[in-house]
């Protein structure tokens, strides 16, 4: 029996964190010993790890990520605290100078290179280490294993980073598994020499278990509604469009349209976004749920589901508006030809808000093809287990069709 460490940040209410207790939770355990290493250990997810899962001890260095720089200095974590502060700072200038609309993804790249050389290296050897969130540094370089694995969830051509760094870091690992095609044609579109290494494995969806929880708390703010309801579950944030949602509501509501657009999810840009719901005066419009264990009462609560995002991987909240039969409407991002078809089971419009408003009116107008995408959707099979046989095969050494291993991994000296 391999043992196997897999490796995040924590169980904190997301996209990634659902897919990778669904990969858990799907597992074989009988062929493998599993460890989930978070380095912190938080989150409304942490209820939902399989006892089949082994959560090792919390090791309190790696917890210094997802803190604040004061909480830092109260616990006496001057280093850690220095190269935090070094990171904001090199960001800050970086940031200005390449004019990066997101220097949140440099920046914490910047923290785990200041970071690493003080980190202490996990005791246990492990025959694979998965490392199933960006950035990778941990498991590269802190992590023994013979055989490493990362995850790319999302864009990656994207993301405004240090690219020659980061080739430092993929260049540790065995396989890179991309969660769909376009995904893995984006990544291969910044670093093409990594080709041999990319294979594609996507999420594990789990229609029973969303089906099931769709039927819990059924009475909730929505259903109250009476108005033509549009949903969106995503993190707060530049990259999920929220903006663009807003800008969109304003004219629908200005046309007198009795739409309400409600929003489960969290996120740095909440303050931001709270502004702009007051300033175009969308109170009792554009609604803020907040985070929520199980969003599917109000994924099975709503008329269309919306996703308005600048760039995805593979959005897994789409496929769960899906698998619950819902008409769903999504930007024209990058890889989005690849998570629906258009006109068949779902609707892809523009990424802006005219886009957004032709979409959401031409639902609303048309039953018929909201019934249509619906009957498309349902008679879809979103069953993938199949999809952990790609796993299997790499984890065993037998790649046999979904890409070969390279015989060495580049190692870089700290």
């Amino acid at each position: 029996m391999k043992n196997i460490l897999v490796a995040s940040y924590d169980l904190e209410i997301g996209g990634v964190e659902r897919s990778l207790i669904s990969l858990l939770d799907t597992m074989d355990v009988n062929r493998y010993k599993l460890d989930l290493m978070l380095y912190r250990h938080q989150g409304e997810f942490l209820n939902f790890l399989t006892p089949n899962v082994q959560l090792v001890e919390e090791i309190p260095a790696y917890t210094a990520f997802r803190k604040s720089i004061k909480v830092l200095l109260q616990e006496k974590r001057y280093l850690l605290t220095f190269t935090r502060l070094l990171a904001k700072a090199h960001c800050s200038l970086i940031a200005k100078w390449r004019s990066y609309q997101e220097p949140g993804y440099y920046q914490m790249q910047l923290m785990w290179k200041y970071a690493v050389p003080f980190l202490p290296t996990v005791k246990k050897k492990y025959d694979v280490a998965i490392s199933y969130l960006w950035p990778h540094d941990c498991v590269a370089y802190k992590v023994k294993a013979k055989q490493k694995i990362a995850w790319i969830h999302t864009d990656y051509s994207q993301l405004e980073i240090n690219k020659e760094q980061d080739l430092k870091i993929w260049k540790c690992f065995d396989c890179i598994i991309a969660v769909s095609e376009a995904c893995k044609d984006a990544f291969l579109t910044i670093y093409p020499q990594l080709s041999k290494r990319v294979v594609v494995m996507e999420n594990i969806s789990a229609p029973e278990y969303i089906k099931k929880m769709a039927l819990k708390d059924e009475r909730n703010e929505m259903t109250k509604d009476p108005r033509f309801k549009l949903l969106t579950v995503a993190r707060l944030s530049q990259a999920k469009g929220i903006d663009l949602a807003i800008e969109a509501m304003r004219t629908l509501k200005e046309r007198g349209n009795h739409f309400v657009w409600y929003v489960v999810g969290y996120g740095g840009d909440e303050e931001h976004i709270r502004y702009l719901i007051k300033k175009y005066r969308l109170e009792e419009d554009f609604i803020l749920l907040g985070k929520k264990t199980n969003p599917y009462p109000y994924m099975k609560a709503s008329d269309v589901y919306v996703q308005p995002s600048k760039y995805e991987g593979k959005a897994l909240t789409v496929v769960e508006a899906q698998i619950l039969s819902k008409p769903v409407l999504i930007t024209n991002y990058p890889t989005a030809k690849s998570q629906i078809e258009n006109n068949i089971d779902g609707l892809i419009c523009s990424m802006d808000a005219e886009g957004l408003i032709a979409g959401i009116e031409r639902l609303f107008e048309d039953k018929e093809l909201r019934q249509s995408l619906q009957f498309n959707c349902l008679q879809k099979n979103y069953h993938n287990t199949q999809e952990l046989n790609k796993l299997y095969q790499l984890i065993d050494g037998d790649s046999n069709g979904v890409g070969s291993l390279p015989h060495e991994r580049v190692r870089e000296v700290l």
